[in-house]
């Protein structure tokens, strides 16, 4: 069994940066595509981005192309993710989630995930 726990989230200003990172433990993470998923007050769960198992290949939702970056980091078991120019509609709490295989094929799909952190809460003041 996973584990997954996120943190870096935080109150900034619209325009600001956060980084993000999630830490996992157990099982072998350098196996398995990793992703981010948010999911803002009264809406669905929404993907992000994700990596693949070496973090080779990526994958964005087409609304966080250029100002969200994923990255990994295989030798300390984290997956981190860098969030420029912040809007306030990016409030949302972030959930990081590991990926039943080892691509970002489908990586969309919240369905293929088989372990998810508790999310952490992103806030962006106008």
């Amino acid at each position: 069994q996973v584990q997954l726990v996120e943190s870096g989230g935080g109150l900034v200003q619209a325009g600001g940066s956060l980084r993000l990172s999630c830490a996992a433990s157990g099982g072998s993470f350098s196996n398995y595509a990793m992703g981010w998923f948010r999911q803002a007050p009264g809406k669905e769960r929404e993907f992000v981005v994700a990596i693949n198992w070496s973090g080779g290949s990526t994958y964005y939702a087409d609304s966080m192309k250029g100002r969200f970056t994923i990255s990994r980091d295989n030798a300390k078991n984290t997956v981190y993710l860098q969030m420029n120019s912040l809007k306030p509609e990016d409030t949302a709490v972030y959930y990081c989630a590991q990926n039943r295989g080892a691509t970002v094929r489908a990586a969309y799909d919240a369905t293929k995930y088989d372990y998810w952190g508790q999310g952490t809460q992103v806030t962006v003041s106008s």
